[in-house]
């Protein structure tokens, strides 16, 4: 076992996994954001539904813009939510054949090729929330800045890269101490 200053490696990973709740809530949080979404497009398209056959039921002109900024919302949160679960779309054919130590190692590289992703989202996405986003309006609700609607970008990307260190954490306790230590 590796020592380093009086500490072994098991000892490192039992101190960072302390961590481990923080993980729990932003994940809580981020479905919890999610659920309140998906009500807000339930209620929001049902309204706009009814009201267009039952006349004392309003109809508002902003329904369409505010059920697809929702959306927007949830497909990228839950994306990232779907990263910390691993159930993410990911190729297996040939795990079965390859060496355990190697699929360690692919998907590794593969967790910080996202990673390197959602920082991307998280800087680019920032942009043009901030230039784009500040430029227009929603056309249905003109003292609403179209901020709004970019800012599931950066928002998810912030999601990922948490959600990709507890991974790529994981991955490489796994790799140091072994298969079985995730447990």
């Amino acid at each position: 076992m590796y020592v380093y200053r009086g500490v072994t490696m098991r000892g490192f990973f039992h101190t960072a996994d302390k961590i481990k709740p923080f993980y729990n809530h932003v994940d809580k949080a981020v479905l919890f954001v999610c659920k309140i979404l998906l009500i807000v497009d339930i209620v929001i398209t049902a309204m706009a539904v009814a009201g267009r056959y039952i006349s004392f039921i309003p109809d508002p002109a902003w329904s369409e813009e505010v059920v697809l900024s929702c959306m927007a919302y949830m497909a990228v949160l839950s994306a990232a939510l779907a990263i910390r679960r691993k159930s993410h779309i990911r190729m297996t054919a040939f795990d079965r054949y390859l060496p355990k130590k190697l699929i360690a190692v692919l998907d590794l590289i593969s967790d910080s090729a996202v990673m390197i992703l959602g920082f991307v989202m998280i800087f680019v996405g920032w942009e043009y929330a901030r230039k784009l986003g500040s430029r227009g309006f929603y056309v249905s609700m003109p003292s609403v800045s179209r901020f709004w609607m970019y800012l599931p970008i950066p928002l998810a990307g912030a999601a990922m890269v948490i959600f990709e260190i507890e991974t790529l954490y994981d991955q490489i306790k796994i790799l140091v101490l072994g298969e079985g230590s995730e447990k």
